[in-house]
């Protein structure tokens, strides 16, 4: 299972992160241009601490690559929103992919994903209204702003898809 091609897209390919891919997660987490809506970069040593519990629990958190040259691209997440109650589609992709329609391509696989093998009844994202990029791939994905929030020091917006019926 671990290296497992698990999710594929026209262009990429999804496998379970594991601490082989250290330096790959780490460059996304430690940067400021990536986190800048994300409360800023992580330090190394915080890093080096959330990291082995971000492997231990890998069951939805995926490392995307692309599928030619195996290059690193992000870091994609199922999880569990803030409310307790929803499953969180969230992403991190390097900058160097940026503007190369991955980001659509990613999540609009994990949302059908999620919809299709795991059955969920709906999924969420929340991002920051500052962050306009993200509030638009969410809309142009079928996303639907829900509510508007403060966390985190700044206004959020919450987005949510429900799997299409018949």
């Amino acid at each position: 299972m671990w290296g497992e091609r698990l999710v594929e897209t026209k262009r990429c390919y999804f496998t379970l992160i594991t601490l082989d891919d250290y330096y790959d997660v780490k460059s996304l987490y430690t940067n400021n241009k990536v986190r800048k809506y994300l409360g800023g970069a992580i330090k190394e040593e915080k890093f080096d601490r959330i990291f082995p519990c971000m492997v231990q629990k890998a069951t939805h958190t995926w490392v995307v690559k692309e599928k030619k040259t195996e290059q690193f691209i992000g870091l994609i997440t199922l999880d569990r929103h803030h409310n307790g109650i929803d499953t969180e589609v969230s992403y991190l992709l390097s900058p160097r992919q940026w503007g190369k329609g991955y980001a659509c391509e990613v999540v609009k696989e994990m949302i059908t994903f999620a919809f299709e093998n795991l059955k969920l009844p709906r999924l969420v994202a929340e991002t920051q209204t500052a962050n306009e990029a993200s509030c638009y791939l969410l809309e142009k994905l079928g996303m639907n702003h829900e509510k508007t929030v403060t966390r985190f020091g700044a206004e959020q917006r919450i987005y949510a898809i429900y799997p299409e019926k018949g």
